[in-house]
């Protein structure tokens, strides 16, 4: 897995540009005004401040994982802190997610795998007039990030818990999402199946966001067949996320970004 990983990034470096080598107005004004800009700092204050309270947590839970699984944990049962701390969303991911929320405003966003609501948090900090529903499979985690959300007055969030295979449709029928973070499995077949799921609800603006898209060879593939999606017509990979757009007015285009 850390072979993998480097030899990907490397590729990645060398096949990734920056704001001088992008030839769409519409993506060089999200590299130049969104990736490229200035992060709210009373939000990421907000942000910083629930990262350190989970941080800080040393309480063990019993973790029923229905993905890939942990190349980091051995055992079932783990603190809240290393949760948060491995599986949580980073410092610098967190604030080019709140730098998207700003840019594109979205109003109904759906966030697959909740963990310990680290991610769930920015979503809300980012907007907390959006009506945000997020799914998480094993009741303790749940737990933990519902008592998280009413510690910080997170109030915006609804949070679904059970198998995403039994969750997921009930939160999609009559829907369209403005946003959906893919952060529940990274395995290929339940990815792409979670992404035609999705598709039902997407709009001209809407945006998918798949974490860890070079976890595993399988997730490349997955990746690669969300490119070509025939509804799919602009894509970025930042190498952390892979963005998909769907601007039906755009040619078809994927761009590999340098972010930070």
């Amino acid at each position: 897995m850390k072979w993998f990983k480097i030899r990907s990034f490397i590729a990645f470096l060398l096949a990734s540009t920056n704001k001088h080598g992008v030839h769409s107005p519409f993506v060089y004004d999200l590299t130049t005004k969104c990736f490229n800009g200035h992060t709210n700092p009373t939000k990421m204050k907000a942000f910083y401040k629930i990262q350190k309270s989970l941080y800080s947590n040393k309480n063990s839970i019993l973790i029923t994982d229905y993905g890939k699984g942990s190349s980091v944990f051995k055992s079932n049962e783990r603190k809240v802190c290393d949760i948060a701390k491995i599986a949580g969303i980073s410092k610098n991911k967190s604030a080019l997610l709140l730098r998207m929320i700003d840019y594109f405003n979205p109003k109904n966003m759906l966030e697959i795998g909740t963990s310990v609501g680290l991610g769930t948090s920015v979503l809300s900090i980012g907007n907390p007039e959006a009506e945000i529903v997020t799914l998480e499979g094993c009741e303790n985690t749940a737990q933990m990030a519902k008592e998280m959300f009413k510690a910080n007055q997170l109030n915006n969030i609804q949070l679904v818990v059970g198998s995403f295979n039994e969750s997921l449709s009930a939160v999609l029928a009559d829907k369209h999402y403005d946003l959906i973070y893919f952060d529940g499995n990274h395995q290929k077949e339940p990815t792409l199946k979670y992404f035609n799921e999705c598709l039902k609800t997407v709009h001209n603006n809407s945006i998918f966001i798949f974490d860890d898209i070079y976890w595993s060879s399988e997730m490349q593939l997955a990746w690669k067949e969300i490119k070509n999606h025939p509804k799919v017509s602009i894509t970025v990979n930042t190498f952390f996320w892979g963005m998909v757009f769907f601007r039906k007015e755009q040619k078809k285009q994927h761009f590999t970004i340098r972010v930070y």
